[in-house]
């Protein structure tokens, strides 16, 4: 039986592979039916408390985070707050 083991090319490839859960503003935007630019004054402006990441320059957001706003923002009657 042959193991495998963590080359430097192996490791690096696993580095740089996208994350899934974490989603840039357009994928973000995309999920919540909203603009990019639309996220961009939300985060400046702290409109909503709507959680991202900084990465250096990048912003990101996690699947989980945006899926659990959703959820909050789920009213059951037709009342507005």
């Amino acid at each position: 039986m042959q193991t495998q083991t963590n080359t430097p090319a192996r490791t690096t490839r696993a580095a740089i592979t996208p994350n899934p859960d974490l989603l840039d503003d357009i994928a973000a935007a995309a999920l919540l039916d909203v603009s990019p630019g639309t996220l961009s004054v939300w985060r400046s402006t702290g409109r909503y408390n709507l959680p991202y990441l900084k990465i250096g320059r990048k912003v990101r957001y996690r699947r989980a985070d945006l899926e659990a706003w959703l959820e909050r923002r789920t009213h059951e009657s037709g009342a507005t707050a």
